[in-house]
């Protein structure tokens, strides 16, 4: 046996480092080594701003500071196997590590579509991986026309950075008739389309890729309805699967999900073992049905419960469910999206009214800066309590909806948002006579 340790963590990305280091904080004797297959790995949320908002890729490294600063070894290896009764970890180097406690944080790999021609050179995976990433950056960078597949998050934020770069046309693909469309109502996609064709990117909505073409390169794309269009490069942006192999593998139950099974505690049906992150199944806040929502910011407060109950339970029923947070930022407008939206409330039988302003985040709104700012919130009919929340406009937005978030997390009523008490500035905040969250929540309770 190579080295053995009282925590074991493997895998380099943000639940990995959260984990670890909270591990340390609350168990500060212990032997703590976290194991990574990639040398150089990226802060994920930032992958897209390599291309032009950052001065350079090298800008967005995911070092191991919090690591050394916390005692915490690296081990630069491949975990591939997991022998749980003995309690160790075989590496693809052939080397074996024990452990007492085991957390995995083995993320998430892209989807490749099954699309002819999908393997040529010039499609472009999104790989965590600095030295990938600066090599395929710089090809795409020497191309003309880019294609992005898929208009989720991941795909519109490359849309919207590529758009900057000198020389390059953009086409965004997206099968669903509008973008974002799993996280937002049709008027919040309607923004998020509106921004990004004034900026001249070309949306395809409501059509799928059918043919990769070209001989070992890409050359051009073949859409289902038989349009084709000249392409040198494409980005798949269609979201990850999550990396469950090994403990698949090493016989743990991976439930009904696509991730590994985990308590409320991030425990596995192995006690000793742990999982967060990606790779960890999820289960929607309000249904516990399966949700397949793959976040740094979800990652890391995996990864925090993860850590703080290695030995004993630290923190009581701490992981409540996923409420899906995202927010993005496309070309000057931000949205956010939290919990559920007033299309999947329906869906999901929810009995629901929906309240919705639009303001002006200062007061004047004849400040320098001034921006404005639409928010829809989705409560239950019955009960009055928040389901979802929407917003769009400035760069305040990005705070508005974890406002939101914490409503839903604490499960607020439309007569406590009504009564919220906030501070205000003029150059800050909404008026407080009109403040969005307080007017969407009265625009609710007005159809209770």
């Amino acid at each position: 046996m190579e080295k053995k340790v009282d925590v074991l963590v493997i895998g380099g990305g943000p639940a990995g480092i959260v984990s670890a280091v909270t591990a340390r904080e609350y168990y500060s004797a212990k032997r703590i080594s976290l194991m990574k297959n990639i040398e150089k790995g990226v802060i994920p949320c930032g992958i897209p701003y390599m291309f032009a908002s950052l001065n350079s890729p090298d800008e967005n490294k995911l070092g191991d500071a919090p690591l050394e600063k916390n005692n915490i070894g690296v081990i630069l290896d491949e975990a591939v196997t997991i022998n749980r009764k003995e309690k160790e970890v075989f590496t693809k180097t052939s080397k074996r590590y024990g452990y007492e406690k085991l957390i995995l944080a083995t993320g998430s790999s892209p989807i490749a579509p099954s699309i002819p021609g999908i393997s040529k050179k010039g499609v472009y995976p999104i790989y965590k991986d600095m030295a990938y990433l600066k090599n395929s950056i710089a090809e795409i960078k020497k191309t003309k026309n880019v294609l992005i597949i898929g208009g989720g998050f991941i795909g519109v934020e490359f849309a919207d950075e590529i758009s900057k770069v000198d020389n390059i046309n953009v086409w965004l693909v997206e099968m669903l008739p509008n973008l974002l469309a799993n996280s937002f109502d049709m008027e919040f996609s309607v923004i998020a389309e509106e921004t990004l064709k004034s900026n001249g990117i070309v949306l395809r909505t409501g059509i799928g890729v059918e043919e990769i073409l070209g001989s070992d390169k890409v050359e051009s794309v073949r859409f289902s309805d038989g349009s084709e269009i000249p392409i040198d490069s494409v980005i798949l942006g269609v979201g990850g699967i999550p990396n469950t192999k090994m403990a698949d593998d090493s016989g743990l139950d991976m439930g009904k999900g696509k991730g590994i099974w985990v308590d409320e505690y991030m425990r596995t049906t192995d006690t000793d073992i742990f999982a967060a992150g990606d790779c960890a199944g999820k289960r929607d806040f309000y249904t516990r049905k399966d949700a397949p929502v793959m976040l740094a910011s979800t990652a890391t407060a995996e990864g925090r419960i993860a850590g703080a109950n290695l030995y004993k339970l630290k923190v009581v029923r701490e992981n409540k469910g996923t409420i899906a947070i995202y927010s993005t930022y496309i070309n000057g407008i931000v949205l956010g999206s939290a919990g559920l939206t007033e299309n999947n409330a329906r869906n999901e039988g929810f009995e629901i009214v929906a309240g919705t302003v639009d303001g002006v985040d200062k007061h004047p709104s004849t400040l320098p800066g001034a921006s404005k700012v639409k928010v829809k919130l989705i409560f239950s009919k019955r009960s009055g309590i928040i389901l979802g929340g929407q917003v769009a406009g400035g760069i305040s937005c990005g705070e508005i909806i974890n406002l939101i978030g914490v409503a839903i997390q604490q499960r607020v009523s439309f007569a406590e948002l009504e009564t919220l008490q906030m501070a205000t500035h003029p150059y800050l905040t909404s008026a407080p006579t009109v403040y969005p969250i307080v007017l969407a929540a009265q625009d609710a309770s007005s159809k209770m």
